[in-house]
């Protein structure tokens, strides 16, 4: 599978030495200083992962970040971040960043983390089991397992991959109640203890994808002072 990554970061002698590296697992690294530009080049649909520093000229990270998701990039975003910019962590996650790393880092842990990433985009693209192949639909909403693809009432819309994996864990298990610390874990996975309002983004951003109204939500329910769960009734699975 060919692997394209685009690197934005300021820091001359960081960025060649992340493209170095990264360059034995891509295909194409490429690698530029300016936010205002990386932009450009990230919402070309040419790559398919995104590292991203937050501290940038012409146009910072979080800006960048906030931009693509507005437009419509589904692309994974890693994001660099300062060891005391916890702040900037929580706002780049509640925009729509998939991963970080806190500078600074080894560099095995960016390669690992960089191919975990790609393992995840793998999987949804492929059908790694039964379960996998299932389409599972309830009222307007279809959600096609295999091909990673929803719609809403024949629309299609248009998920990140960590949206996708927080609707497809939802409506695997309707009537669930899930707390905010258990959907970090189960959909996150390790090292996003304490950003719980994370969760609370990507709900907000997923209902206004799919729901008729927002406002008054037909399948993610909240369930108030416990968590969220996946409306129960009529749900069902068709292989």
């Amino acid at each position: 599978m060919s692997r394209r990554i685009l690197v934005i970061e300021d820091n001359t002698d960081l960025a060649k030495l992340v493209r170095l590296h990264l360059g034995d697992i891509a295909e194409k690294v490429e690698t530029v200083a300016d936010g205002a530009r990386g932009f450009e080049l990230a919402n070309s649909g040419d790559y398919d992962l995104l590292i991203l520093d937050l501290m940038l000229p012409g146009m910072d990270g979080l800006e960048v970040c906030r931009r693509l998701r507005e437009a419509g990039s589904c692309m994974p975003i890693l994001m660099l971040t300062a060891k005391s910019a916890e702040m900037d962590r929580v706002l780049g996650l509640e925009l729509g960043a998939d991963d970080y790393l806190t500078k600074p880092f080894s560099i095995a842990e960016l390669v690992a983390r960089v191919k975990a990433l790609f393992r995840r985009i793998e999987v949804l693209a492929q059908s790694g089991s039964s379960e996998d192949t299932d389409t599972i639909r309830y009222g307007g909403l279809t959600i096609e397992c295999e091909k990673h693809q929803v719609s809403v009432d024949s629309r299609p819309v248009e998920l990140t991959s960590r949206e996708f994996e927080l609707l497809l864990h939802f409506a695997r298990h309707p009537g669930r109640v899930y707390r905010r610390e258990q959907l970090l874990d189960q959909v996150w996975g390790y090292g996003y203890q304490g950003y719980e309002h994370t969760v609370n983004s990507h709900i907000n951003r997923l209902r206004a994808k799919i729901e008729r109204n927002p406002a008054d939500p037909h399948y993610i329910l909240t369930v108030w002072g416990v968590g969220y769960k996946f409306a129960e009734h009529k749900a069902g699975q068709n292989t």
